[in-house]
């Protein structure tokens, strides 16, 4: 009897490449921006999102690319693909999304918004008022900071710095010689888009708005700056360079210095992508070409305006008509203000769920420590932090109470190590015990932990979470907090920190699983014994919500369970390198992503396990970084009341939304969830904003 091949897991065919798995997410967010039932100014924001998320992509990670295909690296990712084939296949993917950005912002928002009273202009295009106006702004304010320099044989090429937006122009000589010359657009002392005074010269009704582009103004008077030569013409174009060089220490007390001096190389690398506007001349990008060292590969000739990330300025705007309706967040009765959370957490444990509850707990949490006077330390995390944090100046009221606290400020965090080293040298000033990460590690995991001193001994009480400690970001990512109280947890919690801040060395948990030490065996394990409880009872099924799906042993893991019968729902935000829906291999796993208003950040993991369902929640996505060098923490969701929440209302929710809703299909592509007949609308944010407080007691 005929049977089928065995397909091999480690078949190159099986696996998407993390690159172009990262692009097409990139491409849903600029969905986002395309979707007209988004206020006007939200889609200003995902256009924006776009263009920051590519600078940073190329910054990091093709930048990586381009060091591994001049070394010639032979170490291919699980899909197979060489550096040049992913550099060729990231280039062939983005072109027809930055056609798409473009057209998205002249030919429908530009458009939109001008109707909307906000008006972007040209300079050629103001009246005489407005040109009066803004010529004397360039030259009060705009032309006293400018600096021309010319390069030819006696004035080398200037340095670029990184991501910094020029000007390259032509100028001719009365001889008819043309010379280049290069001018700094100041983006770092003006906004990049001038508002125009009202005619009595102020700005204070954001009805009716005019701009100008800064670059714009500068290259119209650029006369002014090349006197005695006549100006042929002058482009804008900008440099991204390689933002992610190796930070490699011996010794701990080398690390604050080393992640500075990296900071200082950021600005420096190598060019990475040139971008220029169409229109420009081939003379000066072969010029660039020669004087950066580059290939014409690394040219890409975009729209205006180049840099679309600054349009995230139009967001200040006082426009709430073109904004998201602002939301009430939950906060649950006993922890309003005034009341002891402690003795809340003692009660029970305490599951937040953000935007839609508030952060607010969470500061109080810290804040309640550090005026309680039977509490004796208090012992934290701190990855992205945010400015004018209540939860750091919460730690440096608890040392000023005599409290012992430590912080560990993990400097590594990327694009926010100049802040995380700011809060690091206040929180020092303030005694508070401060470890600046772990060498050869990022701490990326999410735990706060309290000692209190109680009539019945020491307690400890934890905060543990998916999401940073940062009350910004905790009102436009959705994550997931914990209070607990649990004393195995807690004992876990305390030998981690002694590892973090000391020299233990810990080899299992009791309760935690713990990266890089137990948590990719430990998932691995509960995914085998998925397989063989459905072998012997059925019913096998297996949850898992993150933002990332890498890991080649966890697809493979996941592969294997599929083989086996067992169902598999995964939701994964961005990068997912497992292709769904294979015959033979994949056929029982479905892969969805949203992305919407908030940015989707919480992980969930759930395990059937024969009718003895697990939920773990924590800070770790299924990615080698993750898993290999990282410290994170899964948790388990003990509490009854709360794990079946998580089961039956959110984890349900977010499945059947058939809004926002995207499918993975097998070959890369995604397709839009398409909604049951007569099914009523369910886009899973809106529906826990408008249950925001009671989504515990059901689906309405």
């Amino acid at each position: 009897m005929d049977t089928d091949p065995i397909i091999p897991l480690n078949d190159p065919a099986l696996y998407i490449n993390r690159e172009l798995a990262w692009i097409r997410f990139n491409r849903h967010v600029l969905d986002e921006a395309l979707d007209p039932a988004h206020p006007l100014l939200e889609r200003v924001k995902f256009i924006s999102i776009f263009a920051n998320n590519l600078d940073e992509y190329f910054m990091v990670r093709v930048s990586g690319l381009q060091r591994q295909f001049a070394k010639g690296v032979r170490k291919f990712p699980a899909d197979g693909m060489t550096p040049g084939q992913q550099l060729d296949g990231i280039q062939a993917a983005l072109l027809p999304d930055l056609l798409i950005q473009y057209n998205c912002w002249h030919d429908d928002i530009l458009k939109k918004l001008a109707q909307n009273g906000i008006h972007i202009h040209n300079y050629r295009d103001l009246d005489e008022r407005q040109k009066a106006l803004m010529h004397r702004f360039f030259i009060d304010e705009v032309y006293p900071v400018l600096t021309p320099l010319a390069f030819d044989s006696s004035h080398p090429f200037p340095f670029i710095s990184n991501l910094s937006l020029n000007l390259a122009i032509i100028v001719r000589d009365a001889n008819k010689k043309d010379f280049f010359a290069r001018v700094k657009v100041p983006t770092n002392l003006f906004s990049r888009l001038i508002r125009i005074p009202e005619p009595d010269g102020n700005c204070r009704n954001d009805k009716q708005v005019h701009f100008i582009y800064l670059e714009d103004l500068i290259a119209t008077h650029l006369d002014m700056l090349f006197c005695g030569l006549e100006v042929v013409a002058s482009f804008p174009f900008r440099i991204t360079r390689d933002a992610d060089p190796e930070i490699e220490v011996d010794d701990a007390s080398d690390l604050l210095t080393t992640v500075e001096e990296i900071m200082e190389q950021r600005a420096h690398g190598n060019p990475i992508r040139i971008e220029v506007e169409c229109s420009m001349h081939d003379s000066i990008c072969h010029m660039l070409e020669h004087k950066l060292v580059v290939t014409s590969a690394m040219i890409h000739r975009v729209g205006h305006p180049i840099g679309m990330a600054d349009l995230m300025q139009l967001l200040s705007l006082d426009r709430p008509d073109l904004k998201d309706s602002p939301f009430t967040q939950s906060l649950p009765e006993d922890l309003g203000d005034g009341r002891d959370i402690f003795s809340a957490i003692r009660q029970h444990d305490i599951l937040l769920y953000q935007p839609y509850d508030s952060f607010t707990p969470v500061v109080n949490f810290i804040r309640q420590a550090a005026n309680d006077p039977d509490v004796l330390a208090i012992k934290i995390t701190l990855y992205r932090v945010g400015p004018n944090s209540p939860i750091v100046k919460a730690l440096m009221e608890a040392r000023e109470n005599g409290k012992a606290v430590a912080a560990l400020i993990e400097l590594k965090a990327r694009f926010d190590e100049e802040n995380n080293i700011g809060w690091a040298h206040a929180l020092e000033r303030e005694g508070v015990h401060v470890v600046y990460g772990v060498v050869g590690l990022k701490v990326h995991a999410k735990l706060c932990m309290v000692v209190r001193r109680e009539k019945d001994g020491i307690r400890r009480y934890m905060h543990l979470g998916t999401g940073n400690y940062n009350a910004t970001t905790s009102r436009i990512y959705t994550d997931l907090g914990f209070l607990t109280c649990d004393k195995q947890i807690g004992e876990d919690v305390a030998n981690l920190f002694n590892f973090l801040t000391g020299y233990a060395r810990i080899t299992s948990y009791q309760k935690l699983l713990v990266a890089p030490v137990t948590l990719r065996k430990g998932m691995l394990l509960m995914i085998e014994r998925e397989i063989a409880s459905h072998q012997q009872k059925g019913g096998g099924h297996l949850i898992f919500k993150m933002n990332a799906l890498v890991d080649p042993f966890c697809i493979a893991a996941l592969y294997r369970a599929s083989q086996a019968g067992v169902k598999i729902d995964l939701q994964v935000r961005g990068i997912c390198c497992l292709r769904p829906k294979i015959p033979g291999v994949s056929d029982n796993i479905e892969v969805t992503t949203i992305v919407g208003r908030f940015l989707e950040h919480a992980r969930i993991y759930y395990f059937h396990n024969g009718g003895d369902e697990e939920v773990y929640l924590g800070s770790a996505d299924l990615m080698p970084r993750n898993l290999d060098k990282r410290v994170e923490v899964l948790f388990p969701v003990q509490n009854k009341e709360i794990r079946n929440a998580i089961i039956s209302k959110i984890i349900p929710v977010q499945l059947n939304d058939n809004c926002k809703l995207r499918v993975l299909q097998s070959d890369g592509t995604y397709r839009r969830s398409i909604p049951i007949k007569d099914a009523k609308p369910l886009n899973a944010q809106e529906w826990f904003l408008k249950h925001s407080g009671c989504w515990y007691h059901g689906i309405n």
